[in-house]
């Protein structure tokens, strides 16, 4: 079992709210409140045990003990190399390598994002459920949001349903692209595979891709790209489509000796810090294979 303390002042525009409804606005879930409703002490006013309906009014202190219940991990612990960009008690930015999964998966239990993380928070003697608030590939590199307790993910997901939390990334594609467009096409699964994901007119769901061309090379160009929706393997497959695969990519790609992945990166998130309301920017510079490819080809 893991607490979590938290304390709010009412403000004179907030007067004549419930508690409910005031925490809601703070970015608490129904699950959250459900849990506050049975825990002791779960929502405090000035001292004193209160209940969700409860009517607040201005200069009032409300008091929150947030209990939550550690679920049995189906994957261990294993300590893999990752780099932490940022870290408080509510949240992680990491940079994720390639090559590792963010989740395990039926075949693939061990040597992921999931386990690397688990050690850390292990290592410090901290217990947290793993909640990985934005996903990428397994060969993707770059930075992911990863949530220490409920109310910060509840609040983190729900920017990300919102389109708050802008994800800024670098591709290399094949071809030259002189100046920056849009795609607007729906994607969806490709008849016959699990994996693979196509643009689908009629099946598909919408998916919003802006690029913008930042180097060039002999046969390639760096562009930046900004999501609009966050559908599997969105950048790869609009790029692709548009006749500019990313070289490397096994799935949509051709094949290339000198890249032996995907070269995408999630190079820039910016978001809303769910407790303190901070705006958070974090970088990471381009992946050394990247840079590689972009001085020998």
């Amino acid at each position: 079992m893991s607490e979590h303390q938290f304390s709010y002042r009412v403000k004179e525009a907030e007067s004549g709210q419930t508690a409910g409804y005031f925490l809601k606005a703070k970015g608490y879930s129904r699950q959250i409140l459900v849990r506050l409703k049975r825990t002791a002490g779960g929502i405090r006013r000035n001292g004193v045990w209160i209940r969700v309906n409860d009517r607040l009014g201005a200069g009032d202190r409300l008091d929150i003990r947030l209990l939550e219940e550690l679920p049995v991990e189906r994957f261990r612990p294993m300590k893999l190399v990752f780099d932490i960009v940022y870290e408080d008690e509510h949240l992680l930015v990491v940079n994720k390598p390639a090559g590792m999964p963010v989740h395990p998966s039926v075949n693939h239990y061990e040597h992921t994002l999931a386990n690397a993380v688990m050690a850390y928070a292990q290592e410090k003697k901290e217990i947290y459920p793993y909640r990985c608030i934005n996903r990428l590939d397994r060969d993707t590199t770059g930075l992911l949001i990863i949530a220490k307790h409920m109310l910060s993910a509840a609040v983190l997901y729900g920017q990300m349903r919102e389109k708050k939390i802008r994800r800024i990334y670098l591709a290399l594609v094949t071809g030259e692209i002189d100046r920056p467009g849009v795609i607007d096409l729906p994607i969806g699964r490709k008849a016959g595979s699990v994996i693979e994901r196509t643009v689908d007119m009629e099946h598909g769901e919408r998916a919003v891709t802006h690029y913008f061309p930042l180097q060039k090379g002999d046969g390639w160009t760096l562009v930046q790209c900004m999501l609009d929706t966050g559908r599997t393997h969105q950048i790869r497959v609009h790029m692709s489509h548009i006749g500019h695969p990313l070289p490397g990519d096994f799935l949509y790609g051709p094949q290339d000796p000198s890249m032996k992945r995907q070269p995408l990166h999630s190079w820039k998130l910016i978001f809303t810090h769910p407790i303190t309301k901070e705006r958070m920017e974090f970088t990471q510079p381009l992946p050394e294979d990247m840079k590689n490819y972009m001085r020998h080809v």
